[in-house]
């Protein structure tokens, strides 16, 4: 049986080793940088909109945990609803196939539900053809007329220092 429940703060070293599993396996170790420190001061921070799922079993009094899913709530103004991002799902390798990682993705839509949120959605990169399957398989429907775009790091810097017109 799947157990579900949200992290805690005393949660953060095992979220923080599966964002670091998550790095490995998306082949970007190098830019994971984030703390145990950082999860806890912004993650599990009073007032953060950010929350974090994680999903395993319990034997004997002992939590086995197999994955998490954290995500955070936006807006949408063409329905006027705030919606649900799911910003990272894992699922450890050797507790996959056991639906651990279904069982994240249908408590998100029953959170949005509940919320009455418009909308739950999620970027995959495009050679994870493992995942994009299984998002297919539950009903996902793919974006692809819409690009992700970012600012970051000196990029980021640079447009902030720009003058405004």
């Amino acid at each position: 049986m799947n157990a579900i429940r949200f992290a805690t703060s005393d949660d953060a070293p095992a979220v923080l080793g599966f964002i670091q599993a998550l790095a490995v396996y998306e082949k970007l170790e190098h830019l994971c940088v984030v703390t145990v420190e950082q999860l806890r001061a912004t993650v599990f921070a009073p007032g953060s909109s950010v929350r974090v799922l994680l999903v395993g079993e319990e034997h004997d009094g002992v939590e086995r945990l197999a994955g998490f899913a954290l995500y955070f709530y936006n807006y949408s103004t063409f329905l006027g609803k705030p919606g649900i991002y799911l910003e990272d799902l894992f699922v450890s390798p050797e507790h996959r196939s056991k639906g651990y990682g279904k069982a994240l993705m249908i408590k998100l839509a029953q959170v949005a539900v509940d919320e009455d949120c418009g909308r739950f959605e999620w970027s995959v990169l495009d050679w994870n053809e493992p995942s994009i399957q299984f998002y297919r398989s539950i009903g996902a429907v793919g974006m692809d007329e819409w690009t992700v775009q970012r600012v970051s790091g000196d990029a980021l810097r640079q447009l902030a220092n720009m003058r405004l017109p």
